[in-house]
């Protein structure tokens, strides 16, 4: 899996490339909760064709240590398929959801 990443005001950006699954999921949690280290963190969903369990409590994990450490975890243009795994397992009341990366940033900031 190719992770991309980007600082902007503070908030680091992860752009996570193809499916987040069994596979994939804890090389994605391992970047996220080091990068949680270092201040709030959005995942720009736009690549991002598949979301499974895995990767749902890979972002479950991050949401809760961003909790205990005041720090902040958000996702961000997430495609119709991730979109209804978000719906259909009521993430989006774990993580907060934005329609687009430059909302979410201004959301965090």
């Amino acid at each position: 899996m190719e992770i991309g990443e980007q600082a902007s005001g503070g908030i680091t950006i992860l752009r996570p490339v193809g499916r987040i699954d069994n596979d994939t999921s804890a090389e994605f949690q391992d970047k996220l909760l080091s990068r949680l280290g270092g201040g709030s963190v959005l995942i720009d969903f736009t690549a991002v064709e598949f979301i499974s369990s895995a990767g749902l409590a890979a972002l479950m994990t991050a949401a809760k240590q961003a909790k205990t450490s005041s720090r902040r975890v958000a996702v961000a243009a997430l495609g119709s398929v991730v979109q209804e795994i978000f719906a259909i397992s009521r993430f989006s009341r774990v993580v907060p959801v934005f329609a687009s990366a430059a909302e979410g940033i201004a959301a965090l900031q």
